[in-house]
């Protein structure tokens, strides 16, 4: 019974609603009965034959109706196909290349409902808010509008902004996206009784964790404070650019923005004409990203190319003369995702074993960060990383173009077995991270199409291998002076020991203990050389890359207090 009520708290209560309701979820039904009977049933009763044989043509099929559906109802059903065409761990791959190429575009609203809806929001209207605002919006997609304007000469002053975007959502959203989720929760409990589903996803947190993202992409005041976070972690770096929010003029439903149109970042052309390099602009994007990821832990989760431009820099907007002549300028920030620190470190040996080319650390690094079940067995897969990495490693697209589609095609058939076949599930962090790269290299092979991201990665993931080495190496240190600090307290304790037997404070029923005592002595002094030994090589080793001279004194200074320790021993010995 309370199950039936917490179903029926969301389910919707108009015609209109209803109508949507049924037809999204009579094609799940239709689809899973369609994936039971060949995939399930066919099996059983020893024809599973005949659903392998016509599988990817079956799947094509499912993933085109579903293209349309998501087209003509709009909503969120289009950012179900976007979500779901990056959940490698969950569709098989004819739906996500079907679905990859679902564009968030649907026909604009007409503007006097816009109207309406953004008076109603800011609470004052239009014409005493702005001085003018554009019919025709600037952009338009399935959870809102933006439409050039004008700020009034009183908020301009206070902004010191004139030209801005005005951002609205669509009329009547909410109800469509508490339609949409009441929907989708339905299908999530019936995916969690299909057993070839439960057990790979847990198919309800799935739908809530697509329900959290949604919702935060339709309040405007969250993208609002996204932005100026992200602007924050990027502040003083010329490299990137951020619009100003005008919060006057910003409610839940309605965001003014700076008006920071420019470059198109794969426009060829525009960027040619302003003098400036695409091959250069897919380096410093992806520098950008990685920073994002990598760095500050807060990331740009839809970075297609209608969200970012390339804003050439002239005058008193240059920073100086050795300063880039344009930047890269963000925009949307409804979709945003955040890197914990404990996977953020996970992810950064990660990339130091891309970058190595070590298919067994890679491994090791994605069981770090929780995608493989402790107890999965990655034979296999360590061994077709490494053959992959050997054939494909260090290619750009270009190269990897020029490889016999077959042999790619073995290749690929080989690791598509092995993943499904281990017990993993890709967080909710870790999908938007695998969107937002997957992205960005997208838009790089755009801009440059020999571009090699190896080549991007490389740098980047020497430059985290020195700080990690650097917090190794404090590592040690603070290990050897604990240790040096216990170890030099030794030789005077024994010393101490000794001159009390001397004195007879102590005596030995035994001589030979007396002998033992020394060679105790001993040891603590060579211990200490030891340690010494041990922290000047290693920092020295770290610090060598960075600054030759201080590293190579370090090693050189290490010498001493090993000669120390290998000839005391021997010397010892002697006596």
């Amino acid at each position: 019974m309370a199950a039936r009520r917490r179903e029926g708290e969301n389910l919707p209560d108009d015609r209109d609603a209803r109508a949507r309701y049924r037809r999204i979820l009579r094609f799940a039904a239709r689809a899973l009965a369609v994936t039971w009977w060949f995939e399930l049933f066919l099996p059983r009763i020893g024809l599973g034959w005949i659903g392998v044989r016509g599988r990817s043509a079956r799947m094509q099929r499912i993933a085109r109706r579903f293209h349309g559906l998501a087209i003509d109802l709009g909503g969120l059903m289009i950012k179900v196909g976007q979500f779901m065409s990056s959940r490698l761990d969950v569709l098989p791959p004819e739906i996500t290349k079907e679905l990859e190429g679902l564009q968030d575009e649907v026909p604009a609203v007409p503007f006097p409902e816009i109207r309406a809806e953004a008076e109603g929001q800011l609470g004052v209207p239009l014409d005493r808010a702005f001085v003018a605002v554009e019919s025709v919006p600037v952009a338009a997609a399935s959870l809102g509008q933006a439409h050039r304007a004008r700020l009034s000469e009183e908020d301009a002053a206070l902004t010191g902004l004139d030209a801005v975007i005005l951002k609205v959502q669509r009329p009547g959203i909410q109800r469509i996206v508490d339609t949409d989720l009441a929907a989708l929760r339905r299908v999530g409990r019936w995916l969690s009784h299909v057993r070839i589903v439960s057990d790979r996803v847990d198919a309800p947190q799935l739908v809530e964790e697509f329900a959290e993202t949604s919702l935060e992409e339709i309040d405007y005041l969250q993208e609002a404070a996204n932005g100026e976070r992200f602007a924050a972690d990027f502040a003083g770096d010329p490299r990137v650019g951020v619009p100003a929010v005008v919060w006057e003029r910003t409610s839940r439903r309605a965001l003014t923005l700076e008006d920071v149109t420019a470059i198109k970042i794969t426009d060829h052309d525009a960027l040619r004409a302003a003098g400036i390099d695409p091959a250069e602009v897919a380096k410093v994007f992806a520098s950008v990203m990685f920073d994002q990821v990598f760095t500050h832990g807060f990331f740009h989760a839809d970075p297609h190319p209608g969200n970012i431009f390339v804003t050439p820099l002239t005058g008193t907007d240059a920073a100086g003369a050795d300063a880039p002549s344009w930047r890269l300028t963000f925009i949307d920030f409804g979709m945003m995702g955040e890197v914990p620190p404990g996977l953020r470190n996970g992810l950064r040996r990660l990339m130091i074993a891309v970058a190595a080319r070590d298919g067994v650390a890679l491994v090791q690094s994605i069981r770090d960060v929780g995608v493989l079940l402790p107890s999965a067995d990655t034979t296999e897969l360590e061994r077709a990383m490494t053959q992959l990495f050997a054939r494909f490693g260090g290619m750009g697209f270009a190269e990897l173009r020029e490889v016999d589609p077959r042999e790619f095609r073995a290749f690929a058939i080989e690791f598509q077995d092995v993943v499904r076949a281990l017990p993993f599930q890709l967080p909710e962090n870790f999908l938007l991270i695998v969107r937002a790269m997957s992205l960005t290299s997208g838009v790089c092979s755009a801009l440059d199409p020999t571009f090699n991201l190896w080549d991007a990665v490389e740098p980047y993931a020497s430059r985290l291998v020195r700080e990690e080495g650097r917090n190794a190496v404090g590592d040690v240190l603070r290990r050897a002076v604990s240790s040096i600090t216990t170890a030099s307290r030794l030789p005077g304790r024994v010393d101490e020991l000794i001159t009390r037997v001397e004195d007879r404070r102590i005596s030995f029923p035994d001589p030979a203990l007396e002998r033992r005592v020394a060679r105790l002595e001993q040891l603590g002094r060579r211990t200490l050389s030891g340690l010494l030994f041990a922290a000047l090589l290693v920092g020295g080793a770290t610090l060598r890359p960075d600054d030759p001279v201080l590293g190579g004194v370090l090693m050189t200074g290490s010498l001493l207090p090993l000669a120390h320790a290998l000839l005391a021993g021997v010397f010892g010995r002697r006596g």
